[in-house]
């Protein structure tokens, strides 16, 4: 009866073994999206990124979505807490979710989530965590499930205290004191995490994973939980070096296979080096000894499959702490990069709103040419203002200009210009043999201009298009190459085809809706700086840029010194209101101190209301600089008489920050009344 049991065990077994996943797909085309950044609750939820499906999937093929259980309070997801029995997230309910990953699927998004199981979050003490019923079955991770040097063995001091005990297993990789590390050698983690896994495949319909912290726990057990589940994608968030990257994905490997990719890490930081320096050699160079995983000079790309490209995430960003290492500027350049070259590129959200239309455009010129993760390329052009590569597709090839002087480079005959913006040219190459338009579909104010251009072998061809959505024939309207032609309000479907000799071919299609652009209504905002970390006794405010008019009163640097200030949220502030003009108006800024130093990196492009902290943090000998605006942005100024008198209508009482009812007269400071922040001055 043994031996009947163990073939019958064994024969179980094998189909998971024979089947172990790739990690990520050999040439994949797709690209994909990281949908949240640090504290994106309104941007992030799931009804919000349900209704904009339909416009994603046109662009993106995979959806990256924060860890989606509930974490005991509002959260990102990383103090992961429920795994199966509660998805009341701060994003929003378990429904709202289903209904989020059934509808991407339905435009052709695969969903990933992210699995944070290197670490979780304890109920009430050190060492307890929440029984969950799933498929009738409980599963309960115990105190012996964390390994036996957590937290530096200040958990194993509390367990002996207090009578638990831990695993006799230290931890498998690096240790984080910030909550409970898992012991995975152990039976009952692995169970969980395979169980976890499969439901969020199964039940929910995520089609991957993107691992949390893998370097705390050994690379073989992603593999075990891997070919358990059979997830379609996997990557790991390995942050380090290109040799650790690259051992960390050699040690996911079943039958000589990695069964995970990686973030390439060190493609970022080339990039990130390259923009905020403005020298642009450095996309060629090592990142302190590290080239990128997708390098060509690196292995010869053997690792492309596997490399997730990007060039900002949540962990990067500029926040409100002074930790982070963002890139400071060319968010276009940086991006048009990203998409042009091998790897899969993953798109940050905040950049995707902010420069959504070049966004759409630089994947219309990739999907063309039929870039994919393993694409060749090689370097055409180098120097600090302008870097070419060209990229390999399966359709045809790409070159991609980035720099301060793109039209430094010109590429030989056999290219057109498809695509072109603020530091950055995509060129195809013409035996693509199709028409292109370089307006991306989409929605617009006021009416816009798309420029018309043959890629084709055939000198002087000619196009031919319709505006009403039907397919254009010889007999549509004719233009040269190169014509520009303008959308106007409305809907309109404009399709371009390549016509040569009375055959017309590679037609291109694009949707707009533009909708009527109003008159411009200048309004005035104001730029508050706080400099309680650096200790600055006032704040001079140098200021340039958008419609010339925001020079500063003394043209001498270091402009003009504000040295009173305003107390918001607790905090002092130095204020300064600027008006804003037009719709292309903007102002930038350099704050310093006592006669101009020390001073901070350029803040560029403000529009509206903002509050910086000034912080110690140094970027190039400059004082890096904190955006709090998102912590303040509910907060609004009145004068206090009319705080007042909106505070005697029924049910508006005015409170302090403290919760006191405040009656008459109301000094200055910070108020609350109907949910609302006021700041009286």
């Amino acid at each position: 009866m043994k031996q009947i049991y163990i073939i019958l065990t064994t024969l179980l077994l094998l189909p998971m073994t024979m089947k172990a996943t790739e990690g990520w797909p050999q040439n994949y085309n797709g690209v994909m999206l990281q949908a949240f950044y640090w504290d994106s609750f309104d941007d992030t939820k799931w009804t919000n990124l349900t209704s904009q499906a339909a416009e994603l999937g046109q662009y993106f093929d995979l959806v990256w979505l924060p860890q989606s259980g509930n974490c005991g309070g509002t959260s990102m997801g990383y103090d992961d807490l429920y795994w199966f029995t509660d998805y009341n997230s701060s994003f929003g309910n378990k429904e709202e979710l289903l209904s989020l990953i059934r509808t991407f699927k339905a435009h052709g998004i695969g969903t990933i989530a992210d699995i944070v199981i290197n670490h979780r979050r304890n109920v009430s003490n050190w060492v307890d965590f929440p029984a969950e019923t799933y498929n009738g079955v409980t599963y309960q991770l115990k105190s012996t499930d964390i390994v036996h040097n957590d937290d530096n063995g200040k958990t194993l001091n509390w367990a002996n205290s207090n009578g638990y005990s831990l695993s006799n297993y230290d931890d498998t990789g690096e240790g984080w004191d910030g909550m409970r590390d898992l012991d995975h050698k152990s039976a009952n983690v692995q169970a969980s995490v395979k169980a976890y896994l499969k439901m969020l495949l199964n039940d929910f319909g995520y089609a991957g994973f993107r691992y949390d912290m893998v370097k705390g726990y050994s690379p073989e057990y992603t593999a075990m939980y891997n070919d358990y589940a059979q997830p379609q994608f996997s990557v790991g968030e390995c942050w380090d070096g290109t040799n650790t990257i690259r051992r960390w994905i050699d040690g996911t490997k079943l039958n000589g296979t990695p069964t995970s990719a990686a973030f390439d890490f060190q493609f970022r930081y080339t990039v990130r080096n390259a923009a905020n320096t403005g020298n642009w050699l450095r996309l060629g160079q090592q990142n302190d000894g590290n080239w990128p995983l997708i390098a060509y000079n690196y292995e010869q790309g053997k690792y492309r499959q596997w490399a997730v490209t990007f060039v900002e995430n949540h962990d990067t960003e500029r926040r409100h702490n002074a930790a982070q290492d963002p890139l400071t500027k060319d968010t276009l350049a940086a991006n048009a990069y990203l998409l042009a070259m091998p790897g899969t590129p993953c798109v940050f959200l905040t950049h995707w709103q902010d420069c959504k239309q070049d966004i759409k455009a630089m994947i219309d010129v990739r999907k063309a040419a039929g870039i994919h993760n393993q694409s060749i390329y090689s370097n055409l052009h180098n120097n600090a203002y302008n870097y070419a590569n060209r990229v390999n597709g399966t359709k045809g090839n790409l070159i991609v200009v980035v720099g301060s002087n793109p039209d430094g480079y010109i590429p030989d005959e056999g290219y057109q210009l498809a695509l072109s913006g603020y530091h950055f040219r995509y060129y195809l190459s013409n035996n693509l043999n199709t028409a292109w338009i370089d307006l991306a579909s989409g929605n617009y104010e006021g009416v816009q201009t798309a420029t018309l251009t043959a890629i084709s072998e055939q000198p002087n061809a000619q196009l031919v298009y319709t505006t009403d959505g039907t397919t254009p024939t010889s007999s549509s309207k004719r233009v040269a190459s190169g014509t520009k032609i303008e959308i106007p309000a409305g809907t309109t479907t404009l399709q371009v085809g390549l016509l040569i000799g009375s055959t017309v071919s590679g037609i291109v299609s694009r949707t707009y809706t533009i909708e009527e652009k109003l008159p411009f209504n200048p309004y005035e905002i104001t730029v508050y700086v706080n400099t309680d970390q650096v200790k600055w006794n006032g704040v001079n405010f140098w200021t340039w840029g958008g419609d010339g008019t925001h020079s500063p009163a003394n043209s001498n640097w270091p402009g003009d010194k504000v040295s009173s200030t305003i107390t918001v949220e607790g905090k002092e502030w130095y204020a300064k209101p600027y008006t804003i003009h037009s719709e292309k108006d903007c102002v930038n800024f350099v704050f310093s101190t006592s006669n101009g130093s020390p001073q901070t990196i350029d803040i560029n492009d403000v529009r509206e209301d903002r509050y910086f902290e000034i912080s110690t943090t140094k970027q190039d000998g400059k004082n890096t600089v904190n955006d709090l605006t998102k912590l303040i942005s509910d907060i609004h100024e009145v004068e206090a008489e009319d705080l007042e008198r909106n505070g005697k209508e029924q049910d508006s009482r005015i409170y302090d920050l403290k919760g006191r009812v405040v009656s008459h007269p109301v000094a200055p400071g910070i108020y609350i009344r109907g949910n609302k922040k006021y700041v009286v001055k």
